[in-house]
């Protein structure tokens, strides 16, 4: 079902909150660029073994990942898609000179990558009822999954969180039922990360790109036939 109303209330929270803050952490709702690059630490788990990549950051805010990716020394091409124009033109300011980079605001410029990843998009669902956020999330999911064609990654406030801490504008979600969901749906290779010392979790999804294996040789013996045993008895 559309989403419209969902996006669109999303889209003027995180307007409101860059420009209030401006390109920075708090400028994308984040306490700190420490919690941020960690949080990307755990993201881009996914691309791990990869010397060159391409990569979609939906979601991408200021094009803060961008900062991140400059410190692994690492070959990549990078899309940025946020919904926000105002992030979409920060984001410009900030990293249009890289040739490596580009950012839009319309999905349907998004292409396929290598990997996608979101941060935090999942996380201020406001007056939304949970059973609709939920079905927003798991729609987005799919949307980062066929994006891209060797895996992608996504993080979630946890429903392991201290109650007294959780806010009712918030989503705080089951690890393991996301975990499940995208076993169940798009690989056989999935990591839940739940050890990083914040209040949420990371999931990351490798799909199986490489060949599958070679059937076994036939047995020696043409029908395959077993060849009996014979027991050994034991003197007594």
């Amino acid at each position: 079902m559309p989403h419209d109303k969902i996006i669109r209330q999303v889209g003027d929270y995180y307007t409101e909150k860059i420009q209030t803050h401006g390109a920075s952490a708090q400028g994308v709702d984040w306490n700190s660029v420490e919690s941020q690059f960690l949080r990307f630490q755990q993201l881009l788990k996914v691309i791990e073994g990869e010397e060159s990549f391409s990569i979609n950051d939906y979601g991408c805010g200021y094009g803060g990942l961008v900062d991140f990716l400059e410190t692994l020394g690492r070959s990549y091409r990078y899309t940025g898609f946020d919904i926000s124009e105002a992030m979409i033109l920060r984001a410009s300011d900030k990293h249009g000179d890289r040739k490596n980079c580009s950012f839009v605001q319309n999905e349907e410029d998004l292409k396929g990558s290598d990997y996608t990843v979101a941060s935090g998009i999942f996380n201020v669902k406001m007056e939304t009822p949970v059973e609709d956020w939920m079905e927003y999330c798991l729609e987005t999911i799919d949307k980062l999954a066929k994006l891209s064609t060797k895996g992608f990654a996504f993080n979630v406030l946890t429903s392991y969180s201290d109650a007294e801490y959780m806010r009712p504008d918030l989503y705080y979600a089951d690890p393991c039922f996301y975990f499940d969901h995208c076993k169940r749906k798009y690989s056989r290779w999935v990591s839940l990360l739940h050890d990083y010392g914040l209040y949420e979790f990371t999931i990351l999804v490798k799909k199986d790109t490489s060949p599958p294996p070679p059937p076994p040789p036939p047995r020696a013996g043409g029908g395959g036939s077993k060849v009996p045993i014979t027991p050994r008895w034991r003197g007594g």
